[in-house]
């Protein structure tokens, strides 16, 4: 289980939470970022309350390394509970031609009141949240068409926040990606971490990819087998499949001992990148 005493929450993460209550007067809806392998998870709980009533898009990102079926029952969960979501894929585009006609349709009321008031064709605003790591920048990019947004492959690479008008009349603002205080249940804190929303300087990467072999060998043994070519791994366990999966590899150090270390990041890595299918680690109550 993820270790009580890691917790990630900086000052610039504080300071995030404020900057979005202050902006919420100035926008028309929320567009929050969720990853598809673990959309709970990856679900900042004190958004909903910072939020408020504002209109909420639901955008179930990096859909093509989940497992499809279970993003599919994703999205009929959200709409069960008055939500708009799509399963989208940031940095290819696949599912972003849906985004505009979404907002319109979700703003249609606020689109009728511009015009009843004379501001027919006023620009719609919508603010965009995420915890890091989920591709809030990457959506940012492909939507205003330039690499304006900052990218990369860490947590925490947004500081501040930052307006984007992506055509058609739709202004995004950007913030900071944000975690919250504390991780109430563990579980939660090793999924975050799985993906990479906790920064892996602060984590101790055996831990978590023996964590990671445990979930897996249960709901996806047949992509270890398939990826790391074990024909048997039953009874085993997860240290010693990383152990099995280090030496396929040809992770060896002096003496013929495996180097865990080694073996923990690539294993780890390779989840991140996809290379172990389209996996999903967690799938919604009313499935």
């Amino acid at each position: 289980m993820f270790e009580q005493t890691v917790q990630w929450f900086p000052g610039h993460m504080a300071k995030t939470r404020r900057l979005i209550k202050e902006s919420l007067q100035l926008v028309d809806a929320v567009t929050e970022i969720l990853d598809a392998r673990i959309p709970k998870s990856s679900q900042n709980p004190e958004i909903a309350e910072l939020i408020g009533s504002k209109p909420r898009i639901i955008l179930l990102n990096k859909c093509d390394l989940a497992d499809e079926t279970a993003t599919r029952l994703w999205i009929k969960h959200f709409e069960n509970i008055g939500a708009h979501a799509l399963a989208v894929d940031c940095k290819t585009g696949k599912g972003l031609n849906a985004y505009d006609p979404l907002v319109r349709s979700v703003l249609s009321a606020k689109i009728k009141s511009n015009a009843q008031k004379g501001m027919a064709g006023r620009a719609l605003r919508v603010m965009v949240v995420g915890i890091p790591n989920t591709g809030k920048s990457s959506f940012i990019n492909r939507m205003a068409g330039r690499n304006r947004a900052k990218v990369a492959d860490k947590p925490g690479v947004t500081r501040q926040n930052q307006w984007f008008v992506i055509g058609g009349g739709i202004e995004l603002l950007d913030t900071p990606g944000v975690l919250w205080p504390k991780f109430e249940d563990p579980v939660v804190g090793d999924r975050l971490a799985f993906i990479g929303s906790v920064k892996d300087t602060i984590l101790d990467s055996q831990a978590m990819a023996v964590r990671l072999l445990e979930v897996l060998k249960t709901s996806y043994a047949d992509r270890l087998r398939e990826r790391y070519k074990i024909n048997d791994f039953s009874g085993r366990e997860p240290f010693e499949i990383l152990e099995m999966i280090g030496k396929k590899r040809g992770m060896l150090i002096s003496g013929g001992e495996v180097d865990i270390e080694r073996a923990s990041v690539m294993l780890l890595d390779e989840y991140r990148e996809g290379r172990l299918g389209s996996i999903t680690l967690e799938m919604p109550e009313d499935s």
